[in-house]
């Protein structure tokens, strides 16, 4: 098989090869359309598989359009090898910690950079074949490798070939942001989408933006040897989130040796006979560090370019795809899911926004947006997990809550695990118990969000979350027990008084 330009496939070994057999197969040949199609889905990132293969499961005639690689980011380029790489460097701190659990390593040990990028592409490889242009060609999809563009309101074309339709998507996702740094364009840089083709180790690693995957990626070539330079304009780590949570994250980065450079202002890149320098002010004092590789991790642009929006009537700005509540775009016959219509550019958001398409595409129906609750988890050490509102943004919405917090440090299977750092942070509406958010900062807190999760989507309350049994011991007892202290909140003064009386009678005081 020839090795292909895409830098995604980079190296081409084994690995590499059988996902690229999977994905973007050489000998592939594009069908020949069918008259008319019930849905054509543009993209096949997450968004676009689901609504593919959900629509043709149900008996429709569907075609997917994929111009570059099937699986779209999460499997290529985003949560597939980011999570390998995360999975490996936890392993690294499990040895370098081995010490406080009596486990000694006296030959030492080493960390392999590029036996870690064989596993991930090893496993990456394994798992593309869910996605492969084989299986969803068997599944009755019609599977068009090509640049599809729509050529009218109710037409796609793609390699010559054009594919009418009742109802279509638009799910072409996004692609890593470039922004306007000064000297950017004069050095090489990495984004997400090149990261994972690396095969040796940056000796010093630059990390630009401390959002989820700056985070992440940084944490993780600490941990494996790198020396890391962590840049980001506003003031500590992971901006979105609550912030005692970030700060627990920002602290357990320095200690695996992440050097965070916040309220970096001025920043500036240049060329260096030893790789690239970056100069910037960061509180009030000046840096100017050579690194290896630069990782750019500043945000997510959608993919809006070159699709014939406007020959289809489909509105689209900066932010992406224009959308209603049912993600019917300003075309009526055209709807859009996933990571180039919302502001949610997760790959679960994306999955449950094409289930609501294939609702209202092919019947008609009324399914909202608005009605999904998006869970979100970053996989640092430890993990942060969110779903709802957070204080600030109750405040905001003139939401009064009250907020109920358990450290970790109070749970026997923390302490146990040695995974004390963190907490369970869930916010009421006042004088009840209807959950409006939670933050979990815990080892395996995308985890445990889920039972947050459910308990607001079936409207079951904090209180019933208390009142629930769960095995001893779990980390999950830190849910249980925000429950007890929801409970101890509600005996006020007066029902003490009203319980003592009442137990003085028992014993005939």
């Amino acid at each position: 098989m020839r090795p292909p330009l895409d830098p995604l496939i980079q190296p081409w070994d084994e690995h590499n090869q059988k996902l690229a057999s999977n994905v973007r197969p050489g000998d592939w040949r594009n069908p020949d359309p069918a008259p008319r199609y019930n849905l054509v889905v543009l993209g096949a990132g997450a968004g676009g598989l689901v609504s593919a293969v959900g629509a043709a499961g149900l008996g429709a005639k569907v075609a997917l359009v994929e111009k570059h690689l099937l699986g779209g980011d999460c499997l290529n380029a985003g949560c597939v090898p980011s999570k390998a790489i995360v999975r490996a460097a936890r392993a690294v701190a499990a040895v370098q910690q081995s010490a406080e659990f009596g486990v000694e390593c006296p030959g030492g040990w080493t960390v392999d950079f590029g036996k870690v990028m064989e596993r991930m592409r090893r496993l990456r490889a394994g798992i593309s074949s869910h996605d492969s242009a084989t299986r969803l060609s068997d599944l009755g999809i019609d599977v068009f490798l090509g640049e599809g563009a729509f050529k009218d309101p109710e037409t796609i074309e793609v390699d010559g070939k054009k594919l009418r339709f009742s109802k279509a998507v638009v799910a072409t996702g996004a692609r890593a942001g470039t922004p306007p740094i000064p000297g950017l364009t004069e050095v090489p840089f990495l984004t997400n989408e090149t990261l994972f083709s690396l095969t040796e180790l940056p000796k010093r690693f630059g990390v630009i933006g401390a959002g989820p995957i700056g985070c992440e990626m940084a944490q993780s070539f600490a941990r494996f040897g790198s020396e890391v330079f962590l840049v980001e304009s506003d003031h500590g780590v992971l901006p979105r989130e609550d912030r005692d949570a970030a700060e627990i994250v920002r602290a357990s980065m320095a200690r695996d040796g992440v050097r965070l450079l916040c309220c970096g202002k001025n920043l500036s890149l240049t060329p260096d006979s030893e790789g690239t320098r970056m100069q910037l002010s960061s509180h009030d004092r000046h840096w100017s560090v050579v690194v290896d590789r630069l990782l750019v991790a500043t945000g997510r642009v959608p993919n809006v370019e070159h699709l014939g929006l406007e020959a289809a009537g489909v509105a689209f700005d900066k932010r992406g795809v224009k959308v209603n509540d049912r993600l019917q775009t300003t075309n009526p016959r055209i709807y859009a899911c996933g990571d180039v219509c919302s502001r949610f550019k997760f790959t679960h958001a994306a999955d449950f926004m094409a289930r609501i398409v294939i609702q209202n595409a092919l019947f008609n129906g009324w399914a909202k947006a608005s009605s999904l609750l998006i869970p979100w988890a970053t996989y640092t050490s430890p993990e942060i997990a969110h779903v709802g509102l957070t204080e600030n943004d109750a405040r905001a919405q003139g939401i009064e809550t009250d907020t109920f917090s358990l450290d970790l440090r109070q749970i026997d299977r923390a302490i146990l695990d040695g995974e004390t750092e963190g907490f369970a942070r869930v916010h009421v509406r006042k004088r009840t118990d209807e959950i409006v958010g939670a933050t979990i900062v815990a080892a395996h807190a995308g985890d445990l969000i889920s039972e947050v999760t459910l308990a607001m989507k079936g409207k079951l309350g904090l209180k019933a979350i208390g009142g629930t049994i769960h095995p001893y011991p779990t980390q999950a007892e830190a849910l249980r027990k925000t429950g007890d202290l929801f409970n101890r909140a509600r005996l006020t003064p007066f029902l003490r008084k009203l319980i003592g009386y009442w137990l003085q009678w028992q014993r005939g005081d």
